[in-house]
């Protein structure tokens, strides 16, 4: 279930959080005791909890590689179907994390809608995952022991990684990992991977706050809809986000009218499927790519449940931000990430693009009822604009957020019952 939660990137389970660590001004006695903490740490219910997660992903793969044999043997040559199979065992690691993510609003909809008979099985089936991880029985890997059910020893394999915030440490973050990695080490004698690891130990220092812990996800989630990525792709985290702030209802019309690649569309038809999604852009290749991007969530939908996909209530259209093609009044909500005028368009072209965007943006939204929420950097021209249009838009909400290091907003805006003008006036 925690895998499941649509606005986080990345899980970890605490090991221990140490609010006040007394770190020493000497460098090597400062890194002496971040070594000592890793042999004093309480290691055993995380590692637990760590190969619970491991199980899960293990018994996941599986399911999905009969399935996926099942299907293929069915419509293709059957040494179609095992190369299928096997080529799932491989890249399964790799999304096993993001698995349930990447699915979206079909993965959590089968659950709800469970026989009573399946539920069980399956709470079994997490039961069983739990015995066996007590008993040391079944064929995972205990991550104390370092070895298989099956007897053969197999030594874990690892890596620290250290993420350090505030200028009074006398060390750098590369030092810390070191020498916490080391005493990791020879506390569980595991063998030090950078990149082929099993294990991956996070180490996080802000000023004088220490949380270790053991990362349950190998990518980020945010990666779960997006296959072709375009120079300023929002993650689907952050869409999600976005999406819940203006409380989408069933039926609404969701319009994002800059989609770029379209991870707000994609994002709000794999989780509200009971409302329809239209997206644009005036920029060809952006339209291309979002459309790619449907496709491959089409794809991995048909793979998930059967050859038949249901499809997703989504429309994908090129078109003039400030002449959009729709009646007036005919939209709920609109959901957009304005350009920043730093990868695309410019601060100065967004003077007069944003006043225009938001008159556009009334006229087709229904009044008294409809709400947007729009994401953008620059602030100062978008304040402006929403000044000129106080009559059409009123701010709600403000949140701020960090997009890929810029301090950016997210605003909320209900519009007004004022009727808005056909004819756009310049500016």
């Amino acid at each position: 279930q925690v895998h499941r939660l649509r606005s986080v990137d990345n899980l970890f389970v605490v090991v221990q959080e140490l609010q006040d660590f007394p770190f020493k001004e000497n460098k090597e006695d400062a890194l002496k005791d971040l070594e000592d903490l890793a042999k004093k740490l309480p290691w055993t219910d995380p590692l637990k909890v760590w190969e619970l997660n491991n199980s899960l992903k293990k018994k996941k793969a599986k399911r999905k590689k009969l399935h996926l044999q099942s299907t293929a043997s069915k419509e293709k040559l059957n040494d179609d179907g095992e190369e299928e199979g096997a080529d799932q065992k491989v890249t399964s690691k790799q999304e096993d994390s993001a698995q349930d993510a990447a699915g979206g609003e079909p993965a959590s909809r089968q659950d709800i809608e469970k026989t009573p008979g399946e539920e069980e099985e399956d709470d079994n089936e997490q039961s069983d995952a739990k015995d066996g991880l007590q008993k040391g029985s079944g064929s995972e890997t205990k991550a104390g022991e370092g070895k298989t059910g099956e007897g053969e020893a197999k030594v874990l394999k690892f890596r620290v990684t250290c993420n350090r915030a505030g200028e009074k440490h006398s060390f750098t973050s590369n030092e810390a990992a070191r020498d916490f990695g080391g005493a990791v080490q020879e506390h569980f004698q595991w063998k030090a991977d950078m990149t082929n690891f099993d294990v991956e130990v996070l180490l996080n220092i802000h000023n004088n706050e220490v949380v270790v812990g053991i990362a349950l996800t190998e990518e980020s989630l945010h990666r779960r809809n997006i296959t072709h990525f375009g120079p300023t792709t929002l993650r689907s985290t952050l869409a999600y986000g976005m999406l819940r702030l203006c409380d989408p209802q069933p039926t609404d019309i969701i319009v994002d009218p800059m989609c770029g690649t379209g991870a707000i569309p994609i994002e709000g038809a794999t989780e509200w499927p009971s409302c329809y999604h239209i997206a644009g852009d005036n920029n060809p290749q952006a339209v291309k790519r979002a459309a790619n991007n449907i496709c491959s969530l089409l794809k991995k939908n048909e793979n998930k449940e059967s050859s038949t996909s249901l499809g997703i209530p989504l429309d994908i259209i090129q078109w003039d931000i400030c002449n959009l093609p729709l009646r007036t009044g005919s939209v709920d909500v609109i959901v957009t990430d304005m350009p920043f005028g730093k990868r695309i368009g410019s601060k100065k072209k967004n003077w007069d693009l944003y006043p225009a965007c938001l008159m556009e943006m009334g006229r087709i939204c229904t009044p008294g009822t409809g709400r947007a929420v729009l994401l953008t950097q620059d602030k100062k021209c978008f304040a402006k604009a929403l000044s000129r249009l106080g009559h059409i838009w009123r701010r709600a909400q403000t949140v701020w957020v960090n997009v890929g290091g810029l301090h950016a907003a997210v605003y909320l805006l209900k519009r007004t019952w004022e009727r808005a003008e056909e004819k756009r006036p310049f500016w």
